[in-house]
């Protein structure tokens, strides 16, 4: 039987990269998908043709999950297509600016903080009163970032905005474990999405970024949706609170021959 059948996801930034390769996974394993973008229209539409071709429904919605107002219509449009949300996938996000702190306006930190954490923390209180209604139970899951831990100069705005969610899982796995509604952290490293579209269209940069990969290549955004998979299905209902680095041993490698 699929690991998902009967279930409802939202799963945000689902337009392309990561949260597109997850709505497919997801459908496969036979749940309905609400799909939301923010400017790329034509891409959730893509991911709503991959979702119908394995035979289950889903929906495309806009949404800007740095507007709280915004989230509240995403869920409010949601759930009355759907009647109930299972499964809430945090993945929409920013990327880094490139800025050093000294150089970096106050609007540049803000649009990343708001987009990446204050994103994640709408969408998951929203989900979370949904489920206490229902008497509980569901999944959350948060894609954060290898940049959670490792962090480079002219990325404050992005990593702190990951560590952030980091603590944001691990702190709502504590006030949720009673509700039965598990919380769980996934941390790309390079993966081959829009946010690494140099690395995509450049053998070379892509080759030169994979050096410092102990297995020595990016990774795919369906191996990032199987694990999202697990932790959406009843095969992790005694995991909650947990990061998991899904990097190629990125975050082992660092620091080494210091």
């Amino acid at each position: 039987m699929p690991k998902l059948s009967g279930k409802i996801a939202l799963i945000t930034g689902s337009d392309s990269g990561i949260g597109q390769a997850t709505a497919v996974e997801f459908a496969k394993e036979g749940a309905d998908v609400v799909i939301t973008y923010y400017s790329d229209k034509e891409g959730a539409q893509e991911t709503l043709r991959q979702v119908e071709a394995q035979k289950r429904r889903g929906i495309v919605l806009p949404v800007d999950v740095s507007d709280e107002q915004a989230v509240e219509q995403l869920f409010d449009r949601a759930l009355e297509e759907f009647g109930t949300i299972d499964i809430l996938v945090n993945n929409a996000a920013v990327n880094g600016s490139g800025i050093n702190v000294a150089d970096m306006d106050t609007e540049v930190f803000d649009r990343t903080i708001r987009t990446n954490l204050y994103g994640t923390f709408f969408c998951s209180r929203r989900f979370i009163r949904h489920r206490q209604q229902k008497g509980g139970k569901g999944k959350l899951i948060n894609v954060s970032s290898v940049h959670e831990e490792i962090v480079s100069a002219g990325t404050a705005d992005y990593c702190a905005s990951k560590a952030g969610i980091r603590n944001l899982t691990r702190t709502l796995a504590l006030e949720l474990a009673e509700d039965g509604i598990n919380v769980n952290n996934i941390c790309p490293g390079m993966i081959l999405t829009p946010m690494n579209q140099e690395a995509m269209d450049d053998k070379e940069v892509r080759e030169e970024k994979e050096e410092h990969i102990p297995m020595k290549r990016a990774g795919k955004p369906e191996e990032i949706a199987r694990l999202a998979v697990f932790l959406a299905s009843s095969d992790s209902d005694y995991v909650t609170g947990s990061s998991y680095f899904m990097d190629g041993g990125l975050s082992q490698y660092m620091g080494q021959g210091a």
